[in-house]
């Protein structure tokens, strides 16, 4: 931990430091997976697809440096190495040998479901802390990926 005059204790800054960083990592591979949903879905409903998952990748990238920066604002540091992600990541693997847009719907509603939840539990994990900052900072990223997971899911809704 680097010093800084934040008046929130030591070990409980450690502590969310902590949780920040793994958040970020989950954010990275989400943001990953999304491009990885956006290079390679095919099929009717491609360009459709194609730019809404495309259109995520803004907003993953300002979560992750949201993130990035509140941990560094508490004097931690980043553990975001593409290593580092792949190590500590919560999500499953995004599957590499799919095409089908339904399969990349099914397969991004479940990662957004996933990366939504360890976020939520995350809100109540920094709120035990005592850093509503962070909290909040969370209860942001949820309402997003709550939002995004909807589009997702819109696709698989719909009545025929």
């Amino acid at each position: 931990m680097l010093s800084t005059k934040n008046d929130l204790a030591q070990k409980k800054r450690a502590a969310v430091v902590k949780l920040l960083n793994e958040r970020l990592v989950d954010l990275i591979d989400l943001r990953l997976q999304t491009k990885q949903a956006h290079w390679n879905v095919r099929g009717p409903n491609f360009i459709g697809l194609h730019e809404m998952f495309d259109s995520f990748v803004p907003e993953l990238d300002a979560y992750a440096d949201d993130v990035a920066e509140r941990l560094a604002a508490l004097g931690g540091l980043s553990e975001a190495t593409v290593q580092a992600v792949g190590k500590k990541t919560s999500l499953k693997p995004y599957p590499t040998d799919i095409t089908a847009g339904t399969d990349h719907v099914e397969a991004m509603a479940a990662a957004l479901s996933a990366a939504g939840k360890l976020v939520r539990a995350a809100i109540d994990e920094a709120d035990e802390l005592g850093d509503a900052d962070t909290a909040d900072l969370f209860t942001g990223i949820s309402r997003g990926l709550d939002k995004k997971l909807w589009f997702v899911e819109a696709h698989q809704q719909a009545k025929s």
